[in-house]
């Protein structure tokens, strides 16, 4: 356990370098036979992770909607405090993820980029044909998982957005009128966040597909 912490904990701080830096990392890396393929994979296993954490995160913002909504025996104080704390949680989550799509997408572009470099280094036709009908496929299989990563990612703000403006006006505005006059802005949030639960669900299955077909 305390490998895979570390090792997730280099990949993390080596994508944020610049090129030149990076280079030397990967050489680095090389050397214990770890190549930029695996680089990118163990990149989309932790954003996969980071994804379902999240998911879980808005999960429950959307019970503490509820329960604000549903319930008249709770404090409205006690409810928004709990409220509040969610939204606080989902924001650090979401950055959590795009932290982890911008490391996927920066270790893809280092692969690829040296894959197509390689390509031109074979002297055998047969060979350098066979290595760039791998890198497309490659490439097919993660350009589907990028989008679906980013539709996920991209989903987050807006519902971020209106979640924030929510608890804003709650903490001015706590009482019961307030809350019956919200009750159709919290529907609407609601089915945002489920909206957003199902984009990460489905990002969740194209990168676990991603990663089965990896070598």
């Amino acid at each position: 356990m305390k490998r895979r912490v570390c090792f997730g904990i280099l990949v993390a701080a080596f994508v944020l370098l610049n090129a030149g830096c990076r280079n030397v990392m990967y050489s680095t890396y090389e050397k214990f036979g770890v190549y930029k393929r695996d680089l990118l994979k163990k990149s989309v296993i932790a954003a996969r992770d980071e994804e379902k954490e999240a998911g879980e995160q808005f999960k429950d913002a959307l019970t503490r909607l509820r329960e604000l909504y549903g319930s008249q025996n709770t404090p409205l104080e006690k409810s928004y405090d709990k409220l509040k704390s969610e939204y606080e949680g989902s924001v650090a989550k979401a950055e959590s993820v795009r932290k982890r799509v911008r490391d996927v997408e920066t270790v893809a572009a280092d692969l690829f980029r040296e894959w197509e470099s390689e390509i031109k280094e074979y002297s055998s036709e047969s060979m350098r044909s066979s290595s760039r009908d791998q890198l497309r496929q490659t490439r097919d299989r993660y350009e589907d998982m990028h989008r679906a990563l980013k539709r996920a990612e991209q989903s987050m703000e807006p519902v971020l957005v209106k979640f924030r403006d929510h608890v804003l006006y709650l903490k001015h505005n706590l009482n019961a009128q307030a809350i019956a006059s919200l009750k159709g802005e919290a529907t609407s949030i609601q089915n945002d966040i489920a909206h957003l639960i199902e984009e990460m669900n489905a990002s969740i299955q194209q990168a676990d597909s991603f990663i089965k077909q990896m070598p």
